[in-house]
């Protein structure tokens, strides 16, 4: 079996605010089995907005004050054979491979955010890195993104989308 999830993270999307996903993200929602979001989702809205193309798991992120209580700090997961981890602030670039490793030691991906710059890299000991970057507010980034996971039989893909 093949799970497709769509990641997202630093969308920042606020209740009566301009900003929005773009449509193509929503064209990548609705081919998602699932949907992460590494934080700094906001309004519980956008929550809700979301699990109607499939379902969602999210982490806290430091802008997330109305989902205080209601979203875990870090999730680990093991989806088609593939060990998931996710929390929004991975801490600084320095040293972050090492400490990724620290938190989750037995994760094969480990999904965070908060800085908006896309990333895919390998970590320490193969351990595979992934900041989808923002769909909504690029800050330093080249272009708005997301990624989009494909697991199967403990193999991943991943894909950083340029939505611009």
């Amino acid at each position: 079996m093949t799970t497709r999830i769509v990641v997202l993270a630093d969308t920042h999307v606020s209740r009566g605010g301009s900003r929005r996903l773009p449509d193509r993200a929503y064209e990548l929602l609705d081919t998602a089995d699932a949907i992460w979001h590494a934080g700094d989702v906001v309004v519980p809205e956008l929550l809700d907005e979301l699990a109607g193309f499939a379902p969602v798991t999210a982490v806290l992120g430091n802008n997330d004050h109305e989902l205080v209580g209601h979203l875990p700090d870090r999730v680990e997961e093991v989806v088609e054979g593939v060990r998931l981890a996710m929390v929004h602030d991975s801490g600084t670039t320095k040293g972050r491979e090492r400490r990724m490793r620290r938190w989750f030691p037995d994760a094969d991906v480990v999904i965070f955010g908060h800085s908006h710059d896309p990333l895919d890299a390998e970590g320490e000991e193969g351990q595979r890195l992934l900041n989808p970057g923002s769909a909504t507010w690029r800050r330093r980034a080249p272009t708005h993104t997301l990624a989009v996971l494909t697991l199967a039989g403990g193999d991943v893909d991943v894909e950083l989308v340029d939505l611009d």
